[in-house]
């Protein structure tokens, strides 16, 4: 009689969140920071071909690979800043940081004293403080903002890959329990009771075999991580690649980048799950396991941020279009007056 085959796939062993585990010093240099630079790459070659297409065109002015780089190192910059601040006031709930906020950049644990790094960054904060560092370097050069935010918006998702893939090598921000063949055991994930009925059902059905004695079960997740950086990062990078050359007016690529995310990552959520201190901000069936899903309308603290950003950026789309129609028919007048 042949064996059933499992219906899931073990988290690679051999995957540390260090790039080398153990060794002196390089075993401080983590996958996640690494990929900070494959990002940041990534984005400077988009841009530079954008600059080439012509993208980047102002009257009067030229545009180099150093203004090119700059942009992007102010806008990094900010979104590090933003991102820490944010994952650690809004999605901290022990109010240390509050209390403490110089430990915000602070990259050592408070009891060990050993080097951390900065643990925890929030992508919506990274959005916030990354606008923020584009608005402030346009101003200051004097260049068209939302000309340099759409061509940025276009090369965002291909280096936001990066990251996701980062969150996946650390074996982080994990998604639900699942019984697809793609599952994931990931090791750090909460286990369950392998004397609870529905915990032996759920391993039958993933075709996992628990040994004799076991009293923990570490059950398949999905991939979340995976899931993010195909959806939010390969195909909505394809996406706005592919409209680059055919945008109505400057703003409308990033306003559909923001609402393209905010719209697959409210769906990415109801796969990945919520942190643990802080459940769901709209819980409509009252439930307290967040490792299942048990409603569409149980709403996680990222699905509302997701919503305020769609929302948010659906209006200033229509603000652009009404604002660069008043342009074209000021043009027009004028050109008829001549």
């Amino acid at each position: 009689m042949l064996k059933a085959l499992p219906l899931f796939v073990m988290y690679p062993s051999w995957i540390h969140p260090q790039i080398f585990p153990g060794v002196p010093v390089l075993g401080l240099i983590r996958w996640y920071g690494l990929m900070y630079i494959f990002a940041f790459v990534t984005a400077f070659i988009i841009l530079k071909k954008e600059l080439s297409e012509g993208m980047l065109n102002e009257n009067g002015k030229t545009t180099t690979e150093d203004d090119i780089f700059s942009f992007i190192a102010c806008g990094i910059l900010f979104l590090l800043i933003g991102a820490r601040v944010f994952s650690t006031l809004v999605y901290d709930t022990s109010g240390d940081y509050w209390k403490k906020p110089w430990l915000i950049f602070w990259p050592f644990d408070t009891v060990t004293k050993r080097f951390t790094g900065l643990l925890g960054m929030s992508y919506h904060g990274g959005f916030i403080g990354g606008l923020i560092g584009m608005i402030v370097w346009c101003r200051w050069h004097k260049r068209a903002l939302w000309k340099w935010i759409d061509a940025m918006c276009v090369a965002i998702p291909a280096g936001y890959t990066f990251g996701r893939l980062g969150n996946f090598l650390n074996g982080e921000l994990y998604g639900r329990i699942t019984t697809v063949p793609w599952g994931v055991v990931f090791p750090r994930a909460e286990k369950f009771s392998a004397s609870i009925d529905w915990v032996q059902d759920f391993a039958a059905r993933c075709g996992m075999t628990l040994a004799e004695g076991e009293r923990l079960v570490n059950l398949p997740r999905h991939p979340s991580q995976l899931y993010e950086a195909l959806f939010e990062g390969v195909l909505l990078f394809a996406v706005l690649w592919l409209l680059r050359k055919r945008k109505p007016f400057d703003g409308f690529l990033g306003c559909c980048y923001a609402i393209g995310y905010g719209l697959v990552r409210f769906v990415v959520e109801y796969f990945r799950e919520p942190d643990s201190d802080l459940g769901y901000r709209i819980n409509y069936d009252g439930s307290t396991a967040l490792y299942i899903n048990t409603s569409l309308l149980n709403i996680s603290t990222g699905q509302i941020l997701c919503f305020l950003m769609i929302a948010g950026c659906l209006v200033l789309m229509l603000v652009l279009w009404l604002l660069d129609r008043r342009r074209i028919s000021r043009a027009m007048h004028i050109a008829k007056a001549e």
